[in-house]
Formats: C-alpha cells, sequence, structure tokens
C-alpha cells in the first residue's frame, strides 16, 4: 500500500513537473514587441501581475516560482525592457536580469490635441530627433506633397500599420502619432520613435472600433480628421460627443463645418474670435470656405475624441461656442441664440 502510494506521488510529481516545465518554456508562435517598465522599488509580485496585464506570461504564479527557483527572484533591475509575447517566462526572466548597468532614457509626454509642430519641438528639445529629420519622415502640416517641388513624401508604414491604408501618401502622419508619454533610450532611431507611437494607436484603435467605423460608412482617415477637430474645439468628454454630432449634422447636411480650431492650424496661431479675413483664408484646410472635412487631422486625438468621432451623440443643437473665461461650452439650438451667446461670452 505505501509502495503504491510511493508510486502515486512520484508520479504526481513528474506530471506538475512536466506542467511546470511546459509553461516556463511555452511562448506563442506570433506577437509584437511591447515595452515593458520596472520601476524602482517594485517587487516580484508586482512585476508579474503587470507582466500578465500585458499579456506577457500566462501564470503568475508560475513565473514567481520559476524566479525564486532560479534564484533570480531579487536580480531584476529598475528599467525599460522590450519584451515580446513569443517570449517563454524562461527567456523573460533572462532578459529582466542580466543588466549591468542602464541605458540612458528620455520619457516625454505628447499631450492629447498636440500637432506634428509641437512634437518636433519637444523631441527637438530632448536632443532625439532635429526637426528636419523628424518632419522629413512624418510629413509637414499643411502640405500637399503632390504639389511641392524637391521634397520627398512622408515615409509610408501602410505596410506595417493597416489602419493607414486610407490616409493619402501625399499628406503627413498628422493625426496618426498617438499622444502619450512614452521612454525612449536616446540611442533610439528616428524611425523607432515614430514606429513607437503608431504601435500604439494601433493597439488604442480596437477591432470593434474598425468594425463600426466600417459600418457607417466612413474610413478611418475621415474619422480621424474628424477626432483632430473635435479635439481641439472642445475639453471634456461629453462635449465631444454633442460636437460630434453636430459635425457630422452639418456634413450631411451639406453645411460648412465652420471650425475656428481649422483656422489655427493654417496660422499656426490660436485666437479668441478670428476676423472675416482670416475666414477667408484659401487653404483646403478651412473649414468655413471649404465643406466637408479637411483633407487630413489638424492634431493628434487622444482616445475620447477618436470614440466621440465614432460614437456622436444625437442633439437639438446646431451651434457651439467656448466661454474664454472658463473653457466651457455654451450650445445653442438657433442661430440667433447662437449671436446672443456670442455678444454674451464673447467680448
Amino acid at each position: 500500500m505505501a509502495k503504491k502510494i510511493f508510486l502515486a506521488l512520484v508520479a504526481l510529481f513528474i506530471v506538475v513537473l512536466i506542467i511546470y516545465s511546459s509553461i516556463v518554456n511555452y511562448s506563442v508562435d506570433k506577437g509584437k514587441d511591447q515595452d515593458f517598465v520596472i520601476e524602482k522599488g517594485q517587487g516580484v509580485s508586482l512585476i508579474a501581475k503587470n507582466l500578465k496585464k500585458q499579456d506577457l506570461i500566462k501564470s503568475i504564479l508560475v513565473f514567481k516560482i520559476y524566479s525564486k527557483i532560479s534564484g533570480q527572484q531579487a536580480s531584476f533591475k529598475e528599467g525599460s525592457y522590450i519584451l515580446n509575447p513569443k517570449m517563454s517566462i524562461k527567456q523573460i526572466v533572462s532578459e529582466l536580469t542580466p543588466r549591468i548597468f542602464l541605458k540612458p532614457e528620455e520619457k516625454l509626454t505628447f499631450i492629447e490635441g498636440w500637432n506634428i509642430r509641437d512634437y518636433s519641438k519637444l523631441l527637438n528639445d530632448r536632443n532625439l530627433i532635429s526637426p528636419n529629420d523628424f518632419l522629413s519622415l512624418v510629413g509637414e502640416p499643411l502640405l500637399d506633397y503632390r504639389f511641392v517641388e524637391n521634397k520627398k513624401y512622408p515615409q509610408d508604414y501602410s505596410e506595417e500599420f493597416s489602419f493607414l491604408k486610407d490616409k493619402p501618401k501625399f499628406y503627413s502622419l498628422e493625426g496618426y502619432l498617438f499622444p502619450d508619454t512614452y521612454r525612449f533610450f536616446i540611442d533610439t532611431s528616428d524611425e523607432e520613435i515614430i514606429k513607437k507611437m503608431l504601435s500604439n494607436f494601433d493597439n488604442k484603435l480596437t477591432m470593434k472600433m474598425r468594425e463600426d467605423i466600417q459600418e457607417q460608412g466612413k474610413t478611418i482617415h475621415e474619422i480621424i480628421t474628424m477626432a483632430s477637430i473635435i479635439e481641439k474645439e472642445v475639453p471634456s468628454v461629453e462635449d465631444m460627443k454633442v460636437v460630434s454630432g453636430i459635425f457630422w449634422d452639418r456634413i450631411k447636411n451639406g453645411q460648412a463645418l465652420e471650425s475656428c480650431a481649422t483656422l489655427a492650424y493654417i496660422l499656426d496661431l490660436n485666437k479668441t474670435q478670428y476676423s472675416y479675413e482670416d475666414t477667408r483664408i484659401e487653404s483646403p484646410y478651412n473649414t468655413y470656405i471649404n465643406r466637408g472635412l479637411p483633407p487630413g487631422p489638424i492634431a493628434n486625438p487622444g482616445l475620447n475624441a477618436i470614440l466621440a468621432s465614432i460614437y456622436p451623440e444625437s442633439t437639438d443643437y446646431n451651434y457651439f461656442l467656448s466661454n474664454p473665461k472658463n473653457g466651457e461650452t455654451i450650445f445653442s439650438k438657433t442661430y440667433q441664440e447662437h449671436l446672443n451667446n456670442k455678444a454674451k461670452y464673447i467680448k
């Protein structure tokens, strides 16, 4: 009897060992590189949870057990790492431990609603990319490269990122460099920085969102263009949804959008109120003299503006303005009501 129990325990141990070994060495066939950050003071439990949250490991428990058994539990160092879901737990632990020194890195925050001019300035200020090199890759604002001599088209990333398929190649990547906080090694190549932003956009635009855009008969480029205008027009999530409804209705009814945000993009200047002369500026981005959407985005919108663009809220409002004192959005149903609000809030 004792012998049978012993043999059963041995068999169970072998099975557990096989399962443990398979999980430790398990990896998927494919996956995208991801940034993984270990902050100062983080222990193995929190590291394991973060790895699981990013779908880089399958089991928190096995990761913790392997880290302890392998003697690497206390060896994880703070810093940024490039990991991939196709890596096994064994490979990930190895990747997180051999750091004798960490590469110097820069932490940069790109604000929602910033345009590529703003991006270029920050990257230049941090000595990561010069304006000329950055704009040569992503393109310059407002330019239609079909009509510009001695300038190459912006770099085409549409083969790697399918969401760029319907973006005209002769316009910049404005709108698609997702605003977020990033960590870059100081020796990161220019193209790697841009691809990191595009990859972030790719992750944020879910399959459900893409399907809903298609069902609406719109393109991703149209949605992001509208989202960029919404982002610059109003600050709050609820207001974004209402303004989205107003703008899409204007397009449906053949009205001009008359967005001051597009004038700011053309002039590279924010004003409380734009003059009549400003509204007459000859530019395909001027939504006062051109109906429909401009040729492309006027900024890089955040997720809330993108969601508002896809899922507008239908209301009885037809006009809106921003109170310059507090940024509050004032909506109105009739043009006369809108004029009254302008007289009241914009002096």
